[in-house]
């Protein structure tokens, strides 16, 4: 009889899902061209003064994109799992799933264009306000950022998986990032030292809780923190 399996856990089907995108980045070329281009997106719409509306577009545009190459990648692995002979249905296949990722590409530069072009004049003399006056939408970049920048280094280890083990852990990376971006939005008063103080603790329990449950080491937790408050400090440093 065939062995039953077993249903995988919540924990164990997100974990999957992020060993999928890092197999992705790690594997192909394409899917860090395209991270790499959404980054500098997200990091250059923060000096746009974007609304929610054109964020959203932006932010869909780029999700599109990455789902498609996503897909595209499945895809390429199920078709050279199948064939490894020459087959035009076999190319007909791949060439049908790179038109889509080209589509979305396309369709990411018009809405690019559309949204962005009428904030490239005179941006220098906005950067400060738009920074100033959207914390949120500078949090979610600088978040965004530590999270393509932590699976894009774990991309280039074959040690754990995106949540469990491994350098560096990216809950301590998201959680010290969030202290940052908290600690530069509440400010210096006694009021913001203490909300900052009590964001720390609760990032120092994330990490310590990566270690006692045995998944991370300290170095892993350490260089995870190091890796998420540096980030964030950079762009709050750079929006400022």
């Amino acid at each position: 009889m065939t062995p039953e399996r077993h249903k995988p856990t919540l924990l164990q089907s997100f974990n999957n899902a992020f060993q999928g995108l890092v197999y992705a980045v790690r594997h192909q070329r394409n899917m860090r061209i395209h991270l790499i281009v959404a980054v500098g997106v997200l990091v250059g719409s923060v000096f746009m003064d974007l609304s929610k509306l054109e964020m959203i577009a932006i932010l869909v545009a780029i999700m599109f994109v990455l789902v498609t190459e996503l897909i595209n990648s499945a895809i390429e692995a199920v078709v050279d799992m199948l064939t490894d002979q020459y087959d035009p249905r076999a190319k007909a296949a791949k060439d049908v799933s790179a038109g889509a990722v080209l589509l979305a590409a396309v369709n990411a530069v018009v809405i690019g264009y559309l949204v962005l072009t009428d904030r490239l004049t005179n941006r220098a003399l906005r950067v400060l306000n738009a920074i100033k006056d959207s914390p949120r939408h500078l949090t979610i970049v600088a978040l965004a950022v530590v999270v393509a920048a932590a699976i894009a280094w774990k991309a280039t280890r074959k040690k754990g998986t995106p949540l469990w083990g491994g350098l560096p852990s990216v809950h301590a990376a998201l959680a010290f990032a969030g202290w940052t971006a908290v600690t530069f939005i509440v400010g210096s008063s006694r009021q913001g030292l203490l909300v900052s103080a009590i964001t720390l603790l609760i990032a120092l329990l994330v990490a310590e809780t990566r270690v006692e449950t045995g998944i991370h080491s300290l170095l892993e937790v350490t260089f995870g923190a190091l890796l998420g408050a540096i980030i964030t400090t950079v762009i709050f440093q750079a929006a400022f």
